[in-house]
This record gives C-alpha cells, sequence and structure tokens, in this order.
C-alpha cells in the first residue's frame, strides 16, 4: 500500500473520530458516534497492516506477521474482558486501558531513543517528553484502577510537603530534558540512557503520587484527567513515530478529556490544580459517631414509601454509584413507567460526578430504557425541587449532601449538589448509615424531612413496585 493511500487512509480516520466525538456529545446521536469510532479505527487498522507489507526486501511480511499475531492476542484479551465486566466494573476497566496508552508510550520512547543520531536533536526532546508523559499515565492510571476496584483505600495520600515534591519533581524533569537533549551521541550512549532511565522512574514515580494524592471524592475527575494523559501520550508517541494518525486521535483525546475535566471540575466548585495537588477524601467515621452528632435518623418500608408515590404528583429521582452497584436501574425504570402511567410527573436529577465516572448514570438509564427527555442534569432540576412532592435518593450520597452548601468547614464545601432536602420528603435508599465514597458524612439522613430505605437498592425497588 503506497504511502499516499495510508495518509489519506489517516485523514478518513481522523475525520470519523471527529464525528464520533461529537456523536457522543448527545443521547440521541450516541450509537452513530459509536459506529463512526468503530469505522474510523477499521481503517486506521487496516492502513496499517497493509503498510507493513511495503518492504520490498520481504522483511514487511514478517512484520505483518508480528502485528496479525499481536492484534489477535489483543482481541482475545480484549474480547474476554468486554464480555465479562460488569457497569460497576467500567471505571477501573477504563482506568486498566489508559495505563496500558502509557506503557505503550514509554516503550515508544524507549524504542526512538536508539534512532537519535544528532546532537543537540529535537527528537531527543521529543523522546523525553513522551517517555515523562506515558510513564506518568501509567502509574497514575494503575493507582486509579486499584482505588476504583477497592483494592487500596480511596483516602488520600497525605505526605509532607506533597506539591513541593510535585513540583520539584517538575523541575528535575525539565533538567534532565535538557541534560539528555545536549548529551554528544557516540560515546555518550550509557550516558543518555542513564538520564532517560532516571527520568522515567522520576516519572513513574510522580504519576504514583499524583493519583494517590487525591481522595475517594474526586476520582470521577480523575478517569478523566487520565483520559486526557493517555491522549497526550498517544500524540508523543505519533510524534516519535512519524505518524500524523496518532498525533490527531491523541490531540482529540487529550483536548476533549481536558475540557470534559474543567466541566467536572466546574461543576464540583473546584479548581484543576486543587484536585491534582491532593483532592479531598477522609475516613469515613462510625455509624454511632455519626448518629451522636446529628442525631436520630428515620426508618420507612417499601410499602411506606409506595403509598408517598401513590399519593404524589411529582417525583423526583436522583440516581448514585450505589444504584449501579446493585443493577438497579431496570426495577428503576419499571417503577417510573408504572408511576408515569398514574400520571406522575417523573423526572431524573443527574449531577455531573454522580458515579466514578462521567455519564455513568446516563448509560444505565439509557440501558434500561429511561426516556431521554426526563433524564436532566442538576442546574435543570435543582430549582424544582422546592415544588417536588417525594424525591427517591438511590445509591447517591456525596451529591445530595446538604454540608456541600451549608457547612463552611466541610470538606466538600462549595460543591453544588443536588438540594434534594428542598422536597416534601426525601427517601435515601442505603444498605447502612456509612459515609459515602468521599468519606464525609451526610446531614440529610437526620433531616426532619428524610426517611431511610434500608437494604438492597434493587430488591426494595421492587418490592416497592409489588406494594404499587
Amino acid at each position: 500500500m503506497s504511502a499516499t493511500l495510508v495518509q489519506g487512509a489517516y485523514i478518513v480516520a481522523g475525520l470519523l473520530f471527529i464525528l464520533a466525538l461529537a456523536g457522543l456529545s448527545k443521547h440521541e446521536s450516541a450509537r452513530n458516534g459509536v459506529r463512526y469510532g468503530i469505522v474510523g479505527m477499521a481503517v486506521a487498522l487496516v492502513a496499517t497492516v497493509l503498510a507493513a507489507t511495503a518492504g520490498e526486501d520481504g522483511s514487511g511480511w514478517l512484520g505483518l506477521l508480528v502485528i496479525v499475531a499481536a492484534m489477535g492476542i489483543g482481541a482475545v484479551i480484549g474480547l474476554d474482558r468486554a464480555r465479562k465486566v460488569q457497569m460497576t466494573g467500567m471505571p477501573e476497566l477504563i482506568a486498566l486501558l489508559h495505563s496500558f496508552v502509557g506503557l505503550a508510550a514509554v516503550l515508544v520512547g524507549w524504542n526512538s531513543s536508539y534512532e537519535i543520531t544528532e546532537y543537540p536533536t529535537i527528537h531527543a526532546v521529543e523522546v523525553a517528553v513522551g517517555v515523562f508523559v506515558g510513564a506518568v499515565t501509567f502509574t497514575g492510571s494503575i493507582v486509579a484502577f486499584l482505588k476504583l476496584s477497592a483494592r487500596i483505600p480511596s483516602r488520600p495520600l497525605m505526605l509532607p510537603f506533597r506539591n513541593r515534591l510535585n513540583l520539584g519533581a517538575l523541575v528535575v524533569f525539565v533538567v534532565l530534558t535538557v541534560v539528555y537533549a545536549v548529551l554528544p551521541e557516540g560515546e555518550a550512549v550509557f550516558a543518555r540512557h542513564l538520564v532517560l532511565g532516571l527520568l522515567t522512574v522520576l516519572a513513574l514515580a510522580l504519576g504514583w503520587h499524583l493519583v494517590a494524592s487525591i481522595g475517594g471524592g474526586d476520582m470521577p475527575v480523575v478517569v478523566s484527567m487520565l483520559n486526557s494523559y493517555s491522549g497526550w501520550a498517544a500524540a508523543a508517541a505519533g510524534f516519535l513515530l512519524s505518524n500524523d494518525l496518532l498525533i490527531i486521535t491523541g490531540a482529540l483525546v487529550g483536548s476533549s478529556g481536558a475540557y470534559l475535566s474543567y466541566i467536572m471540575c466546574k461543576a464540583m466548585n473546584r479548581s484543576f490544580v486543587s484536585v491534582i495537588a491532593g483532592g479531598f477524601g477522609v475516613e469515613g467515621g462510625s455509624s454511632a459517631a455519626a448518629d451522636a452528632e446529628h442525631g436520630e435518623h428515620r426508618e420507612i418500608t417499601a410499602e411506606g414509601v409506595a403509598a408517598m408515590l401513590a399519593d404524589a404528583s411529582s417525583v423526583v429521582i436522583t440516581p448514585g454509584y450505589g444504584m449501579a452497584v446493585a443493577q438497579a436501574q431496570y426495577p428503576v425504570a419499571s417503577l417510573t413507567k408504572e408511576l408515569r402511567a398514574r400520571g406522575v410527573d417523573v423526572r431524573f436529577g443527574i449531577h455531573p460526578v454522580a458515579g466514578r465516572l462521567p455519564g455513568h448514570m446516563n448509560v444505565l438509564l439509557a440501558e434500561a430504557k429511561v426516556p431521554y427527555d426526563i433524564v436532566l442534569e442538576m442546574d435543570e432540576v435543582n430549582d424544582d425541587l422546592a415544588a417536588t412532592d417525594v424525591v427517591l435518593v438511590i445509591g447517591a450520597n456525596d451529591t445530595v449532601n446538604p454540608a456541600a452548601a451549608e457547612d463552611p468547614t466541610s470538606p466538600i464545601a462549595g460543591m453544588p449538589v443536588l438540594t434534594v432536602w428542598d422536597a416534601t420528603d426525601v427517601v435515601v435508599f442505603k444498605r447502612s448509615m456509612a459515609t459515602g465514597y468521599a468519606g464525609v458524612q451526610n446531614p440529610l439522613f437526620f433531616r426532619d424531612n428524610t426517611q431511610m430505605l434500608f437494604g438492597d437498592a434493587r430488591e426494595r425497588v421492587e418490592d416497592i413496585l409489588k406494594a404499587l
């Protein structure tokens, strides 16, 4: 396949990727967006594989065999993981996939380091930057995966002078990059590789420390941030390989991930820098301590909730990660259908960082066939909560915490939340009185108009349906 045809195929693939992002920006066009992405990736892969056969001495066919073998192994592993993963496991799977992109960038950078023949060279700077970004993405994504999958605690690592450590690491990176770029080729090969090795170790440590220092409440932003990092790592690999498609794709992923991180930080009333510098998230106290501080909570039965809903004219449902864990979206959709058939105005209020992945709740509700037009963002529904008869909080915690608006000393102070407590009645579905993922106690549970419905969310919603 000629170089001209390859470049043409890459341009087509890049345009399809842009259409994919545009399609994914809306519920109604999301399926087409996915299709554009699949076709674009297919075009890119076919062009790349065919380009591997261009070697006139027969070496191209050897490259083709290696690529096909690698793709086969990756496809088998990827299909197996995609088939087995639950929606609740999607956030940690995405974090793990980001780590692969980072590792690939590191390997490409090291391989390209053997191709430097000039002194000094821009290529050397590209190698250093590519390895650094890739290594930060790799270890940062691994830590995010471990936190999201509960293999390590979600609380932040609070090392002394952690911000100075991060800043110092960046300064050392700049120094090592300059040294690496100006070292002469030939007799300084060992010194070059030693400097690049030190830079790699520094970046691996920085990536680990950056994400380890971020608490559970900010993990949705971390996933988006790592998505951006993986894009820039791919773009860096594209510069090293002189591959226009990698540059285009990496830039698209990096910029869109960065913008999504900005949107989420704005929704949480936090700066991106403050999230990277440590975020929030503390160890939760015991239920007994919470009761002592806030008073007594009230419980309600599924039959009681059914009676409350039967008398209501307006209902708002605010889902959280607990709904995903319980796979309660299907009975919730059935409950919504039943209530709407009775003439009840039912809507959903989605916080921008509900769950542990941007858009997680929207995907779950779409999967259960909940109509798009009744799934509203926080800003669209907050003003109407005061006129709402019943709010059902299903598995949400930090996103409905009044401490964010009323307690200046709270770790989540200033974070915009769904003001569910303004409704006439609030029912909170929870397994226990434990704190949320951010480890912050929620005074909502002890309000006079709030009642707790304990147990598995799916089972409780099904019980309410039976009672209705």
